[in-house]
């Protein structure tokens, strides 16, 4: 990792090995403080140019204050409070409308929301692992109520980790699957055996059996290949 690190640029790998450039003075009684902008002489701000890599140096190479050079450089890494207000309310707004995909497994939902919460957390909107957990457990889909209610009733959210509920609604998934995929398979051979049997042999009561029973396999073959 160091050599791919070096290769790439150099001077990311001295960020990682020696830490970002601040600049401190020492107090009379002994203490280190680091410096204010206007407390920066001359040489503080040959390190300040020195330490930066040549798009930043680009953008500062105009500038006649370290408030500048700061300002410079707070705008094109954070952007403007106006720029971050409008990205604060577009990922508010997604984060409120999330709903996990009729297709998407726990995973790929989990991917997708952790995405927007992790575009909210530099812009200083944070939410608490409780707050997560709610909502997570409030957006999947009507068929999950069951498990849902059964994790309200039996875990507590207050101590409950983030990893322990995605993993407790993979194990479901996985179950879930798993059975559906056995429904499937008895609804097939069930189907198949009806096929081959003589239909002219059978009496009303029978056959009325056989249709409900070819309805229910044929709606949830159709179901089942839509999800697909």
């Amino acid at each position: 990792m160091e050599d791919y690190i070096q290769a790439e640029d150099y001077e990311l790998w001295m960020l990682i090995k020696n830490g970002p450039l601040i600049l401190t003075m020492t107090m009379e009684d002994g203490t280190t403080v680091i410096k204010k902008p206007e407390e920066f002489n001359s040489e503080d701000y040959k390190m300040i140019y020195f330490g930066l890599g040549p798009d930043e140096y680009i953008r500062i190479s105009e500038c006649d204050s370290a408030k500048d050079i700061r300002d410079a450089l707070q705008v094109a890494h954070e952007g403007t409070n106006q720029v971050n207000q409008s990205r604060i309310e577009l990922f508010m707004r997604k984060y409120e409308l999330f709903e996990m995909g009729d297709r998407e497994t726990i995973m790929d939902m989990y991917a997708r929301f952790t995405h927007i919460t992790n575009e909210l957390n530099p812009l200083g909107k944070t939410f608490t692992t409780e707050e997560l957990m709610r909502k997570i457990l409030r957006f999947l889909p009507r068929s999950w109520k069951a498990k849902v209610t059964a994790i309200q009733e039996a875990k507590d959210l207050k101590t409950l980790s983030l990893d322990e509920l995605i993993g407790n609604l993979q194990t479901y998934e996985l179950r879930r699957n798993s059975q559906q995929q056995e429904e499937n398979k008895k609804d097939r051979g069930l189907a198949l055996k009806i096929m081959e049997e003589d239909s002219s042999e059978l009496d009303e009561e029978d056959m009325a059996m056989l249709t409900r029973k070819f309805r229910k396999f044929f709606k949830k073959t159709k179901v089942g290949t839509r999800q697909k």
